[in-house]
């Protein structure tokens, strides 16, 4: 299988849309992609732990947190569960925590920053709705491609 850089894809398909933020990369896996799975959600991450507990077939977790850096999306234990269940990696428009662990795992993680502080867990959150940072709205089922130079998000697959 070859992958293709973002910035190959970029110029071979100016369809797509580039995110805008200057996200900080975390894992082993710096350049990754899938097909997009949605959550939003603020300062309480149980529903985002219950979609990575379920199966993915490399797929990409977009989560919208509201670019809230008071507490953190994802530590070790969830980013293990999406690990073990076939995640690529995921995006966390907001922190994540145990960020050493993290960077001993073969997923990647895209994230504004981290927090040592644990998030609620009441489950309030959407689940697969479109959701929208950086200039960029991420569609569950459309398509997103991110290395060291940044996100792409494409309707269709572009790498297989």
């Amino acid at each position: 299988m070859v992958t293709l850089k973002t910035t190959d894809l970029s110029d071979y398909h100016p369809e797509t849309q580039a995110c805008q933020i200057q996200f900080r990369t975390r894992g082993r896996r710096h350049a990754f992609h899938g097909q997009i799975r949605t959550v939003k959600c603020f300062e309480d991450n149980a529903l985002l732990k219950r979609v990575v507990s379920q199966p993915a077939r490399g797929g990409v977790l977009v989560v919208d947190g509201g670019g809230s850096l008071g507490c953190a999306l994802i530590g070790d234990i969830i980013a293990d569960l999406a690990v073990k269940n076939g995640w690529a990696g995921a995006v966390i428009y907001g922190a994540i925590r145990d960020v050493l662990a993290i960077d001993q795992l073969d997923f990647g993680v895209k994230a504004l920053g981290s927090s040592p502080k644990r998030s609620g867990k009441t489950g309030a959150g959407q689940l697969d709705v479109p959701v929208s940072f950086g200039g960029v709205t991420f569609v569950p089922g459309h398509w997103l491609y991110s290395d060291e130079d940044g996100i792409l998000v494409s309707e269709k697959q572009l790498v297989t």
